[in-house]
């Protein structure tokens, strides 16, 4: 529909296709969005359709890293490597074959939280109807004589409220059973983020992944200022039939609740960072722990995709202010 008083559509709102110079991001393509309804995104299409920035009408929502912008190039697949190029952002995603921990599973070498988050896509647009933008893109995590798995990633973003849904499907087009493991690791960052927070997960339990974090199991949800030398925490929780999770400020008078299936993310993890510019508090859902792929095997929680087969998995966030 023409709008008789806008010259340009991108006026109200729209997506830029733009690059990186300098720095160790030099040359990344990045997707930048904005709805004409406050929300802000930008999704880099050289690591996995991640979403990096995201503002909710003039506020940051997500956790930015000391590495900032850090090209696939520079990537370490050895131990944790990882955290050299671990931008966070509000979505960096872990998998497909590995989450967590470095460990060594059937004979393979697996590097901290796999190597999705660091692949560029093979192929990404956007388009539009007339409620919502749409960023489409497939990422290939294949190799010779080994898994060969794809992932077809939709980003949905509503053009009249603070709304998106990515929506994800993995298919195995390899001839042998493979391994999928999926982590969102959704991350929240100042303003969102302070002492001030107040933090909800809809679960039934809530369990601590090590003594460490037993210490402070009570106050899991207690959010605390920058604390120089802070050890991170992380707790399991067991959804029930709701799979959801939020947090809100007063401060900034906004907040943002995750939904999703917990039936097909069977697993949520909340994992408390409370350090001097390491301050950010992960809520992410996934098909798994991220206590490595090992540990999954053992205990008879890993999951498998046969030849041929896809699975599909999905995530609504919702922001908004009062």
């Amino acid at each position: 529909m023409i709008n008789p008083y806008i010259g340009h559509p991108s006026q109200l709102g729209g997506v830029e296709e733009i690059r990186l110079i300098g720095g160790k991001g030099d040359g990344m393509r990045l997707f930048q969005l904005r709805n004409g309804a406050g929300l802000e995104m930008t999704v880099c299409a050289d690591r996995c359709a991640d979403i990096y920035r995201l503002s909710y009408k003039g506020d940051n929502m997500g956790y930015f890293s000391p590495s900032g912008y850090v090209a696939p190039s520079y990537y370490d697949d050895q131990g944790a490597g990882f955290l050299k190029s671990f931008t966070a952002g509000f979505l960096t995603t872990c998998g497909l074959t590995a989450v967590g921990s470095p460990c060594t599973d059937d004979g393979e070498e697996l590097p901290l939280h796999g190597t999705i988050g660091n692949t560029p896509c093979e192929r990404i647009y956007w388009d539009e109807d007339e409620e919502n933008y749409y960023i489409r893109a497939t990422v290939n995590d294949s190799r010779i004589f080994s898994r060969k798995l794809v992932l077809k990633r939709t980003i949905s973003v509503s053009k009249t409220e603070g709304k998106f849904t990515v929506s994800d499907i993995i298919e195995n087009q390899g001839d042998t059973e493979s391994p999928v493991m999926i982590l969102y690791h959704m991350n929240m960052g100042y303003p969102l983020l302070s002492e001030n927070a107040v933090v909800e997960v809809a679960s039934v339990e809530v369990t601590p992944r090590n003594d460490h974090a037993a210490e402070d199991l009570d106050t899991w949800n207690k959010m605390l200022p920058p604390t120089p030398n802070f050890e991170e925490q992380c707790y399991y929780h067991k959804m029930g039939q709701e799979g959801r999770a939020s947090i809100y400020n007063p401060d900034i008078r906004k907040g943002l609740t995750i939904s999703f299936d917990p039936n097909s993310l069977d697993h949520f993890t909340e994992w408390k960072m409370m350090g001097y510019r390491d301050y950010v508090l992960g809520l992410e859902p996934g098909n798994c722990t991220p206590d490595g792929r090992d540990v999954m095997r053992r205990e008879g929680k890993l999951k498998f995709l046969k030849p041929g087969e896809h699975i599909a998995y999905e995530i609504t966030v919702q922001l908004y202010e009062k």
